[in-house]
């Protein structure tokens, strides 16, 4: 039988989720590597990645983000490596320095929202500098919508030039004070992207409980799948993942009902509209 590749991204560490929430949470580069080659020998190939200061705290340091690309292309070969420019990890321009060393990858934000207790600040000026950083490294952005909005606002961004098409857009699910989880959203959210971007390629992330139901859905609509340590500590309930492969290798567990793979490195190149390995300069493992 004939089945349908399917990308899996690895959000490993994000900028909120602690050790004391799960100690499996890789903090400092060098566990951030180890912990992504695992999930990458396990069948992810996007790594989207953000890093901490010496005390654990999200941070935008160029440097930290130069030292893990660095590593994850040495380990993993091939993996395609995201930045986050996301809010937390900065303020204004700073979120966007690291693209300075032009992953192939970088995650954008399109408008602000509440998550929970806090504002997740995304100013449109803000919104616009940080496209143009993408534009200007030729990096491939991963429109993150975690609001209704947020997709309208991506729409305009490509009428104005600061982002290509086809785009690649995440819907985030799941987070107090955002976008619920709830199947009926999403197939909202998919038929208002078929009209508005029909080009376009698509994941749908769910945090914390939510984050497996959210793989199921996606993969039984076409779309893409993440995973990690940075939406979901859990691998069952009530039981602490091991480490980012362990959350992978369920993630994948989901696929044969679907009729779908995971996405070797290069069909996921060729799905996003990235270079092939041997223009990229990378070679994948054996």
């Amino acid at each position: 039988m004939t089945t349908t590749p399917a990308i899996v991204t690895v959000a490993i560490t994000g900028n909120v989720t602690t050790k004391l929430e799960n100690p499996a949470v890789p903090i400092t580069i060098s566990e951030q590597i180890e912990s992504t080659q695992g999930a990458f020998e396990a069948g992810a190939t996007v790594a989207h990645v953000h890093v901490r200061n010496d005390e654990g705290r999200p941070c935008s340091d160029p440097d930290r983000f130069a030292k893990l690309q660095e590593g994850l292309n040495k380990y993993c070969p091939g993996m395609i490596v995201q930045f986050s420019t996301g809010a937390r990890g900065g303020k204004g321009t700073e979120r966007s320095a690291s693209l300075v060393h032009r992953p192939e990858m970088a995650s954008l934000s399109t408008g602000s929202v509440n998550l929970g207790k806090v504002i997740y600040d995304n100013q449109a000026d803000l919104v616009d500098v940080i496209s143009a950083e993408i534009l200007k490294y030729d990096i491939k952005p991963e429109i993150e919508v975690f609001d209704l909005a947020h997709l309208y606002n991506a729409v305009d961004l490509i009428k104005r030039g600061l982002v290509k098409e086809p785009a690649h857009v995440q819907f985030v699910m799941g987070i107090p004070g955002a976008m619920p989880a709830k199947e009926s959203v999403l197939d909202f959210l998919l038929s208002e992207l078929k009209e508005m971007l029909p080009t376009a390629t698509w994941t749908a992330a769910g945090t914390g409980r939510f984050s497996f139901t959210c793989n199921k859905w996606s993969l039984s609509r076409g779309g893409h799948v993440r995973t990690g340590l940075e939406d979901n500590v859990m691998i069952d309930k009530g039981v602490l993942a091991k480490n980012n492969a362990e959350l992978v290798a369920k993630t994948i567990s989901f696929m044969p009902e679907f009729n779908r793979h995971a996405a070797s490195v290069a069909e996921s190149r060729e799905i996003l509209g990235l270079p092939p390995l041997a223009k990229s300069g990378l070679v994948a493992v054996a």
